[in-house]
């Protein structure tokens, strides 16, 4: 594979080969898949878009775990729907994660991601030992796949997140590093938080954002290089920490408008990539 290859995030819908397709002709080589709907995980639809991606010849670098009853509508919805930290969802969230790691791993992809929700901030207390056992168990048994389970950057400060990989203590806890989330939630400056997780980072989204003004909301997204990001400075930043894997562009919008930004994205990365 190519050194800062563009990638791009897609959904997988009813159609298993229509996001593949659509990257295709984007002229994108890698993408990273969301979510697949639990029809996906056997079947004829898994083998269905098995061939997909065979015959668009994409390669499918991470898929990524979301939930049934996420909301990211404000900062304190996210607190209580998403990842695994509310102990009501938990259970029954890590037996989907560990579905959808087997679900990669017959794809042949050895990367699986997920916001996993805000890590709390007392180290000491029951909610953030029983945060660190969950994810033990969930690395262990990618470990068995021979994946990385990645987590996503933003809801809480680079320190903060760099500590809870340490106390799970796992080497194949990584990070999918996004620099907009870090504006969109308030939680730091992007570039200096990837010098703190530089050693963890091993794949990207290229995605941007403007900063919060009101307390408990988040900021918004841009097409990239109109936000708060400095995209020029992060794509430096990658280069000087020695990162050479996929750039995933991810615009967090529909319809045309996306393919468009995509493709103004796809630029600029390609002149910033070299």
């Amino acid at each position: 594979m190519e050194k800062m290859v563009i990638g791009v995030i897609v959904s997988v819908g009813e159609d298993p080969a229509e996001g593949l397709n659509k990257a295709r002709t984007l002229g994108i080589k890698t993408v990273q898949l969301g979510t697949p709907p639990p029809q996906y995980f056997s079947g004829e639809r898994k083998e269905a878009l098995k061939q997909a991606i065979e015959k668009t010849g994409i390669v499918v670098t991470t898929v990524f775990c979301g939930f049934i009853g996420e909301s990211y509508r404000d900062i304190p919805t996210i607190q209580r729907t998403v990842g695994l930290v509310n102990p009501a969802f938990r259970e029954e969230r890590v037996k989907r994660t560990l579905e959808i790691a087997d679900f990669a791993k017959d794809l042949g992809v050895d990367k699986v991601a997920a916001h996993i929700g805000f890590i709390p901030e007392d180290t000491g207390s029951p909610l953030y030992k029983e945060l660190v056992e969950a994810l033990r168990k969930v690395a262990d048994h990618c470990r068995n796949n021979g994946q990385s389970f990645c987590l996503e950057t933003g809801q809480e400060k680079a320190e903060a997140l760099l500590r809870f990989i340490k106390a799970v203590g796992r080497d194949n806890i990584r990070v999918n590093f996004d620099p907009a989330n870090m504006v969109l939630y308030g939680t730091g400056n992007p570039i200096e938080a990837l010098d703190i997780l530089k050693d963890y980072v091993v794949g990207v989204h290229c995605k941007d954002g403007k900063w919060p003004t009101v307390r408990g909301q988040l900021g918004w997204e841009v097409p990239l290089g109109q936000g708060d990001v400095g995209i020029e400075r992060f794509i430096k930043k990658l280069k000087e920490i020695g990162y050479e894997g996929p750039l995933t562009i991810e615009r967090e919008i529909t319809g045309e408008q996306q393919v468009k930004d995509v493709m103004e994205a796809k630029k600029l990365l390609e002149r910033l990539r070299m």
